[in-house]
């Protein structure tokens, strides 16, 4: 007590700043049962089911060996925490209470919208991005970042290569099982992003008669741009390694290169040009006294891509000053993509 009062704090407040950084250092718990959830099967499972399932009959359809009540008792307290992350919803909770969890079972588990996107086969599911991000060779990194500040040589090299030895995109490029994943994610991402932007922002691609995607990937959302544009000559350009196995079409080609040492000359790109108009797709950093879990998980973002990478998410007047610096006139944020903006620049 006497320590507390020397540092000027309330000693009825430490038990609640004991719990919230309880909760910060176990928020991983949260993460891992959705990635063990995933490779059990367990958002397919639910929804193909097709109404409310019982513990007992989930336990049964998953892979599992040696059913028993200690594994069943388990799998309820799984399904427990992924129902208080927002996954799924459990039916019959009316005076939770005075019931034991064998009876609570008897409602059944349903999903919800946030786990249609880990539905593995469908085409907008965040499944591979669960899985490459939660991957181990992506979380070792974050054990090397305060010896990454230590180390004090920040502009040529990243936690990732401290843990790894190698720059992410190099090191993925000789993983197979991590460069499909990650391509994945990314294809599954763009599928997302395009359905939007046709849907509420096509007359961003009116007019242009050629396109090149930097940094696009397998070329998922150049593709949905060729179809729905025809007159558009889209190119694809990436690492060698990405683009390996792709094919083009009437108005699809990709190329395999650097984007920092050469660039295909187009009407539009989705990074930068000289004289042509660019299109970004990308984070605007919100304020923070918005809304408090969007503006966190931009934040995520950002250290994501401190420790993998050089690159950072930027405000509105940080993403201003980089166009106008580099000798852009104008610029148009369009927030339609959730956590993330389309940017038209102007030369």
């Amino acid at each position: 007590m006497a320590l507390y009062n020397k540092i000027g704090e309330d000693a009825s407040q430490i038990p609640a700043a004991q719990g919230y950084i309880w909760n910060l250092i176990f928020n991983y718990i949260n993460s891992m049962s959705l990635k063990c959830a995933i490779q059990l099967g367990i958002p397919d499972i639910i929804h193909s089911h097709g109404r409310a399932m019982t513990l007992s009959d989930l336990v049964n359809s998953l892979p599992i060996n040696n059913i028993n009540s200690t594994i069943r008792n388990c799998i309820y307290r799984l399904m427990r925490i992924l129902i208080h992350a927002g996954f799924f919803i459990q039916t019959n909770l009316v005076n939770k209470e005075e019931k034991t969890e064998e009876e609570e079972e008897e409602g059944g588990y349903l999903p919800t919208p946030a786990s249609r996107l880990l539905l593995k086969d469908d085409p907008l599911s965040l499944v591979p991005f669960v899985q490459v991000g939660l991957d181990s060779l992506m979380m070792d990194p974050w054990q090397y970042l305060s010896m990454w500040f230590e180390k004090g040589d920040h502009s040529s090299t990243t936690p990732f290569v401290t843990a790894h030895g190698k720059p992410f995109f190099e090191y993925v490029g000789n993983e197979p099982r991590l460069n499909h994943l990650f391509n994945e994610a990314m294809a599954n991402d763009s599928r997302l992003s395009i359905s939007v932007i046709i849907e509420h922002c096509k007359e961003i691609f009116e007019g242009l008669k050629s396109l090149v995607d930097i940094g696009g990937g397998t070329g998922t959302m150049a593709k949905s741009i060729a179809d729905m544009f025809p007159q558009i000559n889209c190119i694809v350009l990436d690492l060698p390694h990405v683009i390996e196995g792709c094919e083009g079409s009437k108005n699809l080609s990709y190329v395999g290169g650097d984007m920092f040492k050469s660039i295909p000359s187009a009407d539009a790109i989705l990074l930068k040009e000289n004289g042509g108009r660019v299109i970004i797709i990308d984070m605007v950093l919100m304020d923070q006294k918005g809304d408090h879990n969007a503006y966190e998980t931009q934040l995520f973002f950002d250290m994501l891509m401190m420790v993998y990478s050089f690159g950072r998410e930027r405000s509105q007047q940080e993403w201003a000053k980089l166009f106008f610096d580099s000798g852009f006139s104008d610029y148009k944020i369009i927030p339609i993509l959730g956590l993330r903006s389309i940017i038209e620049i102007y030369p």
